[in-house]
Formats: structure tokens, C-alpha cells, sequence
């Protein structure tokens, strides 16, 4: 034997098995202890997915509102005006988040739902919530949900029955298959994103949204 031989044969251990060890049972124990380890998603993760899934339903709904699109229309008459509640159809910019973040662009969504939540809008704060919660931000999904249950400008606080009204929506449309059937079109989303590259520079969306706009998302509910 080589002297590397002698070193090799000192390192080994020695294992001894007690009697009647089952090798195959703990291989199986241990195997099934990993798949019910990775079944059991991080509940931090599953809270911020199912707001995300809700978030998405809501926004559908408001955005195959019958009236969607009038207000909508109503925001884009005024195109250079200041965006502040006293020019501003808070309705349609609770749309208009709602289509922006249908389309891909969350933060172009938060700033419009930010502007109608700010003007008392309770829906558009409830957006607000599982937006943030979305993205794990705790703090700011309780300070919205705060604000639609307490801090609201047109209700008395607290009301805890709009939210619940809300979530029986989210529920209703998510098993009847609307929030399937009602996404925004392509067309639509083009035009979504002409508006996103109409400044350089910017990401946001800040801009009201055009006739071009109003008149697809006309179109859109009409179907």
C-alpha cells in the first residue's frame, strides 16, 4: 500500500447498522417530508398571490361597468387641464387605473388610483390595498384598507360594509368566469401603450387619457 493508501484507510468510517433498520422506510419518510415541506407555500407568498388574483377581478369589473367608458370619455375632454379633484372625473380615473393595470403598467395604475382614492373614492383605495399587499407592503396595504374603511371623505366611519360588498364581488366574478372573459382587448392595450411612449422619459403614466383611447375602450364595452 502507497502512503496516500495508509492516510485513506485511517479517514474511514465505520457505520453499523442497528438491527432491523429499514434503509427504504427512511428514504420514504424523508422524501415525504420534502413534498410536504415544498406543498406548504410561505403564507407571506400565498397573501400577496391571492391579492394579486383579486386585484385582477375587481379591475375587471370596473372596467366592464356599463359607464366605464363615459367617464373615461369625460377625463379625456380636458386634456390640458390639472389633474386635481375640481377638474377631474374621479370615476374615470378609477378606470383608467384599473385599465392600466389590466395592461401591464402598475405604476401608472397606482398614481391614477392614488388621485381617486385622494377625492374620497373608496373603491379606488381598496385598490390601492391589494395593490400594496400585492407586493408585500403591509404598511401601505393597512393604510389604504384604513382608508376605505374609516378615513373615506363621503361615508361614515367606519364602513366595513363596502369593503364586504367588495370582496362578494371579487368572489361572484372570479366563479362565474367574468374575470376570464373580460380582459382588455389588444387593441386596447396599443392604445394603452401609445400613451406610455408619448413622453420619453417618463414610465408613468401621467397624462390623462386621449379621445383615441375613450373611443377603443367605447368599443371595448360594447362587445
Amino acid at each position: 500500500m502507497t502512503a496516500i493508501d495508509d492516510l485513506l484507510a485511517d479517514a474511514r468510517i465505520t457505520t453499523t447498522l442497528r438491527d432491523g433498520f429499514d434503509v427504504g422506510a427512511a428514504l420514504r419518510r424523508l422524501a415525504a417530508d420534502a413534498a410536504g415541506a415544498a406543498a406548504r407555500p410561505n403564507p407571506d407568498m400565498l397573501r400577496a398571490a391571492q391579492a394579486g388574483q383579486r386585484l385582477s377581478t375587481v379591475c375587471r369589473w370596473i372596467l366592464n361597468k356599463p359607464d366605464a367608458a363615459h367617464h373615461v370619455d369625460r377625463l379625456a375632454q380636458e386634456p390640458d387641464a390639472p389633474l386635481d379633484v375640481g377638474h377631474l372625473d374621479v370615476d374615470g380615473a378609477l378606470v383608467f387605473a384599473c385599465l392600466l393595470h389590466l395592461t401591464g403598467h402598475p405604476e401608472s395604475a397606482q398614481f391614477w388610483w392614488q388621485l381617486a382614492a385622494g377625492a374620497g373614492h373608496r373603491a379606488a383605495a381598496y385598490c390601492l390595498h391589494l395593490h400594496h399587499l400585492a407586493l408585500g407592503e403591509a404598511r401601505e396595504a393597512r393604510h389604504w384598507l384604513h382608508e376605505v374603511t374609516e378615513s373615506v371623505l363621503d361615508s361614515e366611519a367606519p364602513d366595513n360594509a363596502f369593503l364586504a360588498f367588495l370582496e362578494s364581488v371579487a368572489t361572484y366574478v372570479r366563479k362565474s368566469g367574468l374575470s376570464h372573459a373580460s380582459s382588455p382587448t389588444g387593441g386596447l392595450e396599443m392604445e394603452v401603450d401609445r400613451l406610455a411612449t408619448a413622453k420619453a422619459g417618463s414610465c408613468i403614466i401621467v397624462q390623462r387619457p386621449d379621445r383615441r383611447l375613450a373611443d377603443r375602450l367605447h368599443d371595448f364595452t360594447r362587445r
